[in-house]
């Protein structure tokens, strides 16, 4: 997977096309992630610890990796994402600007 938790993305296809926020959790086996205020789909949760009042809940679900893309630090804009090898490390490159991410 080319993304990691804490990288801001933006999404490009879905209901959610063109807005951007920051990957929460990685679910690697589905490739699949959450994105900060992305996909929001509403639960309806009886009462419990987390949740005294229960009632309808708004909680953001995984949408699938490929339905987003990595923006470039440097220029804010998507950029795919290449690996260069440094000092013998595996980094993460950006294809437009060629930096480091």
């Amino acid at each position: 997977m080319f993304v990691k938790t804490g990288d801001k993305v933006k999404v490009i296809a879905g209901k959610d096309k063109g807005k951007e926020g920051v990957i929460v959790k990685t679910i690697a086996a589905k490739d699949r992630v959450v994105v900060e205020g992305v996909n929001i789909m509403k639960k309806h949760q009886k009462p419990n610890n987390q949740y005294p009042q229960g009632g309808i809940i708004e909680l953001e679900a995984p949408i699938h990796v490929s339905n987003v893309q990595l923006l470039d630090p440097s220029t804010n804009e998507p950029t795919r994402v290449g690996i260069k090898i440094e000092d013998g490390k595996k980094v993460r490159v950006s294809k437009k600007s060629g930096t480091a991410l």
